[in-house]
């Protein structure tokens, strides 16, 4: 009897390093696609959003959350920044003198409204003539893995 409880401790033993290593494989994957999905992403964050932003600004000043809105709007809810990826970049763009930060009340500092300034226009203008030829280049190269991928 002895050493039957000797060998099922050794089963639960190696099933639960079993389990735990299934656990460690499967947790590696979802960090991979995250990874993958991130790297997706971080494409129109870094790459895109400055810009963007700055277009936005450029229809009407406005609030950090409302700019994310307008984005989700504009891209048929394809691509809603997230208000953590949008303040502290319009907190850069404002150390850059590219758009000013007002509080609707400064007294309550409940919401900042950010409005583009000349520099920021003018910013806005030559990253436009700066992007457009890459831009067109990544649509085509979209276009082309797209179809060889689907079709």
């Amino acid at each position: 009897m002895g050493s039957f409880d000797f060998n099922n401790k050794d089963h639960i033993k190696s099933e639960e390093k079993r389990l735990y290593e299934e656990y460690k494989n499967k947790l590696a994957e979802l960090k991979k696609v995250q990874k993958e999905n991130e790297a997706v992403g971080q494409v129109f964050t870094k790459g895109l959003l400055p810009i963007y932003v700055l277009f936005i600004l450029s229809l009407g000043s406005t609030n950090g959350n409302d700019i994310a809105h307008k984005i989700g709007e504009r891209t048929n809810g394809l691509w809603i920044p997230s208000t953590g990826g949008i303040y502290p970049l319009l907190k850069k763009l404002e150390k850059q003198g590219l758009i000013e930060g007002e509080w609707d009340d400064p007294k309550k500092k409940f919401q900042k409204i950010y409005t583009l300034t000349d520099e920021g226009l003018k910013e806005l203008k030559h990253k436009k003539d700066l992007l457009k030829e890459k831009i067109e280049e990544s649509l085509e190269v979209f276009k082309i893995i797209y179809k060889d991928l689907y079709h």
